[in-house]
């Protein structure tokens, strides 16, 4: 399998709810009814200095559907995890209040995959401080695109020599075992990460060409623990569900393109981006597809705005990325 040679995933923006399916049992859940929640009083968790310290040398292996119990010790440190995945793998990453000592302050940061030359790369694709339970860390999406291994990073800020539990589930793709064929019209719930750091570039000089033209780039994930693909009107509803596209939910016609047809739609300070959000996003052969809204409105004085949402499925990979381009008169 040929895949594009950018760096596929992102830090993490929100994490992802109601998420599909999940194997070797589901994230840990809110806390039964008498229990309660502690307000974040520490720090954030810094990420690891790179490069890695000593902890680099002593990883232990962390398998999807699994979990591993490991200890603070007395000062704020790091500990490393390999997760091992095939391409599309798609998991939840939580230190889990079940076997986590009180008080326990933690991070999460993931790494890779490794290359050959061993290294795990020094950026981070998905990190995490306190969406866990009270000031635990817990990332309910991470996307991985490509099968090998990655490092599994958590850290502590309070050294309270307590024991933690750290699970990693399965919620969709290639770890989920005998799919079932989706339901007709299955709903997707996307999770916002961020684009990758060429891709805004390309953005930003694009914006710059005029000023009368602008444009903006969204990247959403979704969970999907099928054997059959989402479909691009699901996809398209997820994304006209959220508030800041509501303007585009009125459009009587909305077109369908493939994604070679859509080249042509963008305006041409632009069209640099088509290669490379296929190249960051896709596989090879992957029926990517692009549902177009539109949008016409006067703003008074400041003269007429037309506005394009471009919703592009990733249906392989699980990528939903939505290019809105502007333009008004001057």
């Amino acid at each position: 399998m040929k895949r594009g040679t950018a760096v596929r995933s992102a830090v993490l923006w929100m994490s992802a709810v109601g998420l599909l399916g999940a194997c070797g049992g589901p994230p840990e859940q809110a806390p039964a009814g008498g229990e309660t929640v502690t307000t974040a009083t520490q720090s954030l968790v810094s990420p690891p200095p790179t490069p890695f310290g000593g902890f680099i040398n002593s990883l232990r292996p962390l398998a999807v559907g699994g979990a591993v119990a490991s200890n603070t010790g007395t000062t704020a440190a790091y500990e490393g995890f390999t997760l091992t995945v095939a391409a599309h793998t798609q998991v939840a990453l939580e230190v889990t209040h079940l076997g986590t000592g009180v008080g326990v302050d933690t991070g999460l940061f993931v790494y890779g995959p490794k290359d050959a030359n061993g290294s795990y790369g020094t950026r981070i694709l998905f990190q995490d401080d306190d969406s866990g339970y009270g000031e635990l860390s817990k990332i309910a999406l991470a996307t991985l695109d490509d099968a090998g291994e990655y490092l599994v990073v958590v850290g502590w800020s309070n050294g309270l020599g307590k024991q933690y539990r750290l699970q990693a589930s399965c919620v969709g793709g290639a770890c989920v075992s005998n799919p079932a064929s989706a339901p007709a019209n299955a709903p997707v719930t996307l999770a916002r990460f961020a684009i990758e750091p060429d891709l805004q570039a390309l953005l930003d000089t694009g914006n710059a060409y005029r000023e009368d033209m602008f444009s903006f780039l969204s990247r959403y994930d979704f969970a999907w623990s099928y054997s059959t693909p989402a479909s691009l009107d699901a996809a398209a509803a997820a994304v006209l569900a959220r508030s800041e596209y509501s303007g585009y939910r009125n459009d009587p016609a909305p077109g369908t393109y493939t994604y070679a047809t859509f080249q042509s739609r963008m305006y041409l300070q632009y069209q640099s981006l088509h290669p490379a959000i296929l190249a960051a996003y896709g596989d090879t052969g992957e029926n990517v597809q692009v549902k177009s809204y539109f949008r016409e409105f006067s703003t008074g004085p400041n003269g007429d705005n037309w506005r394009t949402l471009n919703i592009i499925l990733f249906p392989v990979s699980r990528h939903v990325i939505v290019y809105e381009q502007t333009a008004h008169e001057i």
